[in-house]
């Protein structure tokens, strides 16, 4: 006769062991990574404007879109951490722009949404979140915003 078998206190993360990291599927992508410095956010918004520039959204606000980089950067390296990656995917002509800081260890509280970025006119939503790989603060901008009203 056999003693019964330990049962895990909790059930496993996944098959694997290694917590799910982020999947975007069908759909195109670009992932840029930056040391986490003084330059990092202007480096990354010009990075990210040349990458997007290949997608041909032709009505893209490029000043909104390249405030929302910078702003979500310079807020990425603000939080700590050695390197900051910025990952780019369209759909629907919407872009998403986030941005992680990986930044090891316990973590606190993610800030939220630089002011700067969530009042851009062409910003439809934005949010921070913490995980496994750090902070993230993350955009999504309309590709094709609608023109802006002329007062009367």
């Amino acid at each position: 006769m056999e003693p019964p078998r330990p049962q895990p206190a909790t059930k496993p993360k996944s098959l694997t062991g290694v917590p799910p990291r982020l999947v975007v599927t069908s759909r195109r992508t670009r992932v840029l990574a930056f040391r986490a410095d003084r330059w990092a956010a202007k480096k990354a918004a010009a990075q990210a404007a040349l990458a997007v520039a290949e997608w041909d959204y032709p009505l893209l606000d490029e000043h909104d879109f390249l405030r929302a980089v910078h702003g979500l950067v310079d807020t990425a390296v603000a939080a700590g951490g050695k390197r900051v990656s910025v990952h780019l995917a369209d759909q629907d002509n919407k872009i998403l722009v986030m941005v992680l800081n990986h930044q090891a260890g316990e973590q606190e509280v993610v800030g939220a949404v630089p002011a700067e970025v969530a009042v851009l006119r062409t910003i439809d939503a934005c949010g921070a979140n913490t995980d496994h790989d750090g902070h993230a603060w993350w955009a999504l901008l309309d590709a094709q915003p609608r023109p802006k009203k002329r007062l009367a």
